[in-house]
């Protein structure tokens, strides 16, 4: 089972946050609509014929600033051109102030079954500081009009650990999740990426840094919120209740195949990633010389096992170590137990059964974890 990736990139305004691809002018939309057309066409062999898609994801950007028309036009390319399961989860990522009762009517009539909703906080204080465009009213009833259109598997985006979010506000946050009773939610701490204007205002003293001990706080409050309400953390950011699982970003987590569609998409094949040339101008102009416009590395035996342990260790599932040996040899096995050998010492990791897991206190650190657990130039 593989996956389709399709990134919409162009927003209404930028995210002071937001270091993804994106444009705030629509001036190239239909272009980009047409090259996007000819990318399918171009890469419908990236993928197996034997490889079923389970899953279709429009992310962004802002993908909810297409038409229903045009996301119909998209899906009769992607059927001609891919075999597309009769069940697959297809998700449209969306922004608040697009999901207007007509808007929303219209999406029912296309594929999409699933919305993931950039809601982020329902505080306006924390809305201004993201220099987001929506009101905390208007994510509240993005959500509810989905709700009576009969869209009943709904994602939340929330941003925990600015400097505007108190604690007593974070838990008010995640009761009202709770409260519109979605089915899964993904909390996200603020990250300062050097290209956003987020860091720059920082650097320049405009606005308070993230701070480290107030994230940690938020988190514990988040993963002790979140059990309490009876959802599964099978991620370190993402939440669900029982089988409301993410299919396509599980997929990425355990390493199945994707094609990434549109400029700065990545796609994986098992063998090598590669990612579309990350401006939509050249993207464009390739394409209408129905050229492809990419950058593509092979991975080696050690980077493949790197991946496997940033995005395994971060998963209900853990790192399978009967895989390892299997996929990568019993050196990297020994290599693996011996750098872990600190952090089992430590509390932080636990092995059951020939799997490591992150412990709660582990959590905290699980970037740092994995890091430690990296091939580097140890071996040589």
């Amino acid at each position: 089972m593989s996956g389709i990736y399709i990134h919409i990139p162009f927003c209404l305004q930028a995210c002071s946050y937001c270091d993804f691809h994106f444009s705030t002018s629509l001036q190239n939309k239909d272009s980009f609509l047409k090259a996007l057309e000819k990318e399918i066409k171009l890469r419908s062999n990236y993928l197996s014929t034997s490889d079923t898609i389970e899953s279709i994801y429009f992310g962004g950007g802002t993908p909810s600033l297409l038409s229903a028309e045009e996301l119909l036009r998209i899906f009769e390319l992607l059927h001609t051109h891919f075999t597309i399961s009769s069940d697959a989860e297809i998700t449209l990522e969306a922004n608040p102030e697009d999901l207007s009762n007509e808007k929303v009517r219209d999406f029912k009539t296309t594929p999409i079954n699933r919305f993931s909703i950039g809601i982020q906080s329902f505080f306006e204080a924390d809305l201004k500081f993201m220099h987001r465009a929506h009101s905390a009213e208007r994510g509240i009833n993005a959500v509810k009009t989905a709700q009576v259109a009969g869209f009943e598997n709904i994602s939340i985006d929330l941003i925990y650990g600015t400097p505007t979010l108190s604690n007593d506000n974070w838990k008010i946050n995640l009761q009202q999740v709770f409260d519109l009773q979605v089915k899964h939610i993904s909390a996200y701490c603020l990250t300062i990426e050097e290209r956003t204007a987020l860091h720059k205002h920082i650097a320049s003293g405009k606005v308070q840094n993230v701070e480290d001990e107030k994230s940690a706080q938020h988190f514990e409050i988040l993963t002790e919120a979140m059990q309490k309400n009876g959802f599964i953390q099978y991620e370190i950011s993402n939440f669900c209740t029982e089988n409301n699982y993410s299919r396509h970003n599980s997929n990425y987590w355990k390493q199945k195949k994707y094609i990434g569609l549109g400029p700065s998409a990545h796609s994986y094949d098992g063998a090598s990633r590669q990612w579309n040339v990350r401006n939509n101008a050249l993207y464009i102009r390739s394409l209408e010389k129905n050229e492809l416009n990419f950058e593509r590395e092979t991975l080696t035996r050690e980077q493949n096992y790197n991946e496997y342990i940033m995005t395994s260790i971060r998963t209900i599932w853990g790192c399978d170590l009967v895989y390892i040996q299997k996929e990568f040899g019993t050196d990297l096995l020994n290599f693996l137990k011996k750098e872990a050998t600190t952090h089992f010492t430590s509390g932080n990791i636990i092995e059951k059964e020939n799997q490591i897991f992150l412990t709660e206190k582990g959590k905290l650190l699980a970037d740092k974890i994995a890091s430690d657990l990296f091939f580097t130039d140890k071996l040589a």
